[in-house]
Formats: structure tokens, C-alpha cells, sequence
């Protein structure tokens, strides 16, 4: 792990980095600002994003992420700063032969309903100039081959969503956005876009994705950055954001009817807050440096503990402990 800066949120404070950013970089930004008249929607964002790993860009509505794409992907212009795309400057003319490698997936896609899952992908491709034949293979990729034929008015929310993905993928991107990718997706669904994800990462291709659902992206992205009011709170990894901001893990017990009184004496003298019964199963929060003597005083205990779990604070609690 590197060095770690904490914020105060003020600003021109520099916000948590719990990980030090190493290894070639395929998104650069430095001091990205975007005003629009009088409100300032990214307010000098400064980040790294390696090559080939999967990023998540997580906030409140209206904290810049949309902001943030659109600049990135080299639709609106930011007011200053800089943003490099595998090397390139998106506003330098070398930009025009990498937008050819990045595919980009937004949160709301619009489809022709007229055309066939098959013909609209051909259609786009002759846009993208990316050989037809690719089309066939994409849709099976994304779970479509079965339906290619069938007109768009007649796919679900869900096959909607990955044909929208299928789009994202022709021409085989380097770079891919991922705007809210899992809206309408059943559970079945998800999971297959996100073994997806993890064989293109494989493959060495940069993923940015961002998602409302958070315990969606907690166990999937390599690092990631908290966005509000248009600034990066943190970055870095899930676990690196937790051990920097030192939340309390969750402590479950299941003792037995006859070792409670043991339990209960031995709780006293442990670093425990926000002690319940619940019954013969106990919750509690635990500080993080008194883990491991709980875990050894708890042992202990024999026959006494039934069960003992300790729970990570979730990037809900992350996210919530940094974005306000």
C-alpha cells in the first residue's frame, strides 16, 4: 500500500488515497474542471486508471460521474484540465483513431424497435466501421444469439440492456464505460454480464463501470473513487478504504445456554460497543486493531461459543462515511 492523505472534504484538500496508483495508466485526468454558468459540476479530478483493470466511479446523483463520462469518452469539452486516453489527449487529433478502441455502455439505451437485434448491430458496426461478421459472435456473447432475428420492439428491459452491451463490445474496446450497466437485468442475467466483465478484464481490457448498487461493485472492482459535489472524496482499494477509515467490524455470536454466563463475563472485558442479545445471539461492534484479541479471548471460551463471525463494513459504509 502507499502513502495515505485524508481529507476534510474542504476545498482544495486532497482526498483519501488508501493505495498508491502503480502500473501504466490507460485514463489520465489532471485537475478536470467542468462549469456549467454558475455551478461547477467537476471540480478538479484528478485520477489514474491502469490498463486492464475494472474501476467503479460511485456518488449521489448529480455528484459529476455523468459529467465525468461524457468528458472522458470526448463528448463535452472540460473547462480545464486534462484528460489522456491511452496516452492520447481527448481533445488532440490523435483522439479520433483511439475513440476507435473504446466502447461505451450509457445508463439509458435507445434502440431502434423496427430492426432486429442482428440488424441494429450490423447497422452500428458499419457506423463503428468494424467488420459485420463480428455481430453474430457479440450477441451470442452477451446471451442474444437465440434471439437475433426477433424485432427490438419485442425484447425485455433485460434483453434491451444486452443489446446495449453487445454495442459496447464491437470492434473489441480497449477502454469500455459502463454506465448503470445492470439496469433490468434479472439476478441470472447479472451474473453472466459480470463473468463477462471479468474475462475482458482478462483479456486486458480497461473497465470503468458505475452502478447505484453498491454491494454489486464491492466484491468485483479492483479500486475505485468516491465522487460528491463534483470532487474525489477517496480512491483506492474496498479493503484499503476500510483498514484507512478504521470502521468497526460487526461481531456475531451463537454461544450455548450453558456457557452464556461465561460469554457475558468474558464481553466485559473486551473492546465491544453497541453490545444486543438477541436471545443466546449476541451482535456488537468491534474495533479493528482489538480484532484479533476478541477473536483469541472468545476462543477461549470452548464449547461456550457456538458460532463466531466478524463482517468487513460493507462500501455502503464506506461510501456513506466519505461522501458526506
Amino acid at each position: 500500500m502507499g502513502t495515505s492523505f485524508v481529507s476534510s472534504g474542504a476545498a482544495g484538500a486532497n482526498p483519501v488515497q488508501a493505495q498508491a496508483d502503480t502500473g501504466p495508466c490507460a485514463i489520465t485526468l489532471r485537475n478536470v474542471v467542468k462549469q456549467y454558468g454558475a455551478v461547477r459540476a467537476v471540480d478538479g479530478v484528478s485520477l489514474d486508471v491502469r490498463r486492464g483493470e475494472m474501476f467503479g466511479l460511485i456518488g449521489h446523483n448529480g455528484a459529476g460521474k455523468s459529467t465525468l463520462f461524457k468528458m472522458m469518452l470526448g463528448l463535452v469539452a472540460p473547462t480545464s484540465g486534462e484528460i489522456r486516453i491511452q496516452g492520447a489527449p481527448v481533445s488532440g487529433r490523435d483522439f479520433r483513431a483511439v475513440r476507435r478502441g473504446i466502447g461505451y455502455l450509457p445508463e439509458n439505451v435507445v434502440l431502434y424497435d423496427n430492426l432486429s437485434g442482428l440488424e441494429t448491430l450490423r447497422f452500428l458496426a458499419r457506423l463503428k466501421g468494424v467488420p459485420e461478421h463480428e455481430c453474430v459472435g457479440v450477441l451470442a456473447r452477451v446471451g442474444l444469439g437465440h434471439a437475433g432475428h426477433r424485432a427490438v420492439r419485442e425484447y425485455s428491459k433485460g434483453m434491451r440492456q444486452r443489446l446495449g452491451f453487445a454495442q459496447a463490445l464491437l470492434g473489441k474496446p480497449r477502454v469500455l464505460f459502463l454506465d448503470e450497466p445492470t439496469t433490468g437485468l434479472d439476478p441470472e442475467a447479472i451474473r453472466a454480464f459480470h463473468a463477462t466483465l471479468r474475462e475482458l478484464r482478462d483479456e486486458g481490457v480497461t473497465l470503468i463501470i458505475t452502478s447505484h448498487i453498491l454491494a454489486e461493485l464491492q466484491e468485483r472492482v479492483d479500486r475505485l473513487a468516491i465522487l460528491a459535489a463534483g470532487r474525489v472524496r477517496a480512491h483506492g482499494s474496498v479493503q484499503a478504504l476500510r483498514e484507512h477509515m478504521a470502521l468497526p467490524l460487526r461481531l456475531e455470536l451463537q454461544v450455548a445456554e450453558s456457557g452464556a454466563a461465561a460469554v457475558r463475563a468474558a464481553l466485559a472485558a473486551l473492546a465491544l460497543d453497541g453490545v444486543r442479545w438477541h436471545g443466546l445471539r449476541l451482535e456488537a461492534r468491534c474495533a479493528r486493531d482489538a480484532k484479533m484479541a476478541v477473536m483469541a479471548a472468545l476462543a477461549g471460551l470452548g464449547g461456550a461459543v457456538l458460532d463466531l463471525q466478524m463482517h468487513e463494513p460493507s462500501l455502503e459504509d464506506v461510501f456513506f462515511g466519505l461522501a458526506h
